[in-house]
Order: C-alpha cells, then structure tokens, then sequence
C-alpha cells in the first residue's frame, strides 16, 4: 500500500510516502499528523507566507491537486491529444495500405481465367 500525502508550500509542495502492509493503515494514520508537523519549509516559503498580488496564482487548486487534474491543468492531456490526432493520420494511411494489399491478394485468388467469381 502507499498512503500519499502532500505538504503545500509558497511554490510547490513536498510528498510524503509511506509504503506498507495494508495492516499497517492504522499506524501510519496515527502517525502521519507527527510526519507533517516535522515537516519545515524556509521562511517565506511556507504556504501561510502567501504574498497577494505578487505571488503567481495557480491554474489550479487544492481539490486538482489531489485528484490529479495538475497534468490536465499543466497542459499534458491537450499535448496527448496532439500525439493522438497525429498518430491518427498515419494509422489511416495504413489501413487503407492494408485495405489494398488485401485487396490485391484476395482478389488475385476470385480470379479463374480473367474472369471474377
């Protein structure tokens, strides 16, 4: 099991892993809050140190965070669907590749003196 959590700072955040047995939930539960009040960031990097108005705002917030919508929001799945729509165009190239090569064959094998059965 992995239990993930993340300490937001001023520009980013630090993640904290643990990994153990599934019967270890309890503990690492009960521990965790300990694991994170040990956890520092430098003066003026801590999330309450905040500057409004000078501080670059992010594109998401914490529930994107969590959910995993940061790759969404960074831009990953829009270069994805690039790659996508690119490798589209080439795999309609080959089938009608293949679409004429199996054209070519079976209708070789209809054929009886010139003639199609």
């Amino acid at each position: 099991m992995n239990y993930d959590v993340r300490v937001l700072g001023r520009s980013g955040y630090l993640s904290l892993n643990a990994v153990a047995g599934i019967d270890q939930l309890g503990t690492i539960k009960a521990e965790m809050p300990r694991m994170i009040e040990l956890t520092e960031f430098d003066a003026g990097a801590r999330y309450a140190d905040y500057q409004a108005g000078s501080d670059k705002l992010a594109a998401y917030g914490i529930a994107a965070l969590v959910a995993g919508g940061v790759a969404a929001k960074a831009g990953l799945f829009s270069k994805l669907l690039v790659l996508l729509l690119a490798a589209k165009k080439f795999l309609v190239v080959l089938l009608i590749g293949i679409a004429a090569a199996m054209k070519k064959v079976f209708g070789m094998f209809g054929k009886k003196d010139g003639k199609t059965a």
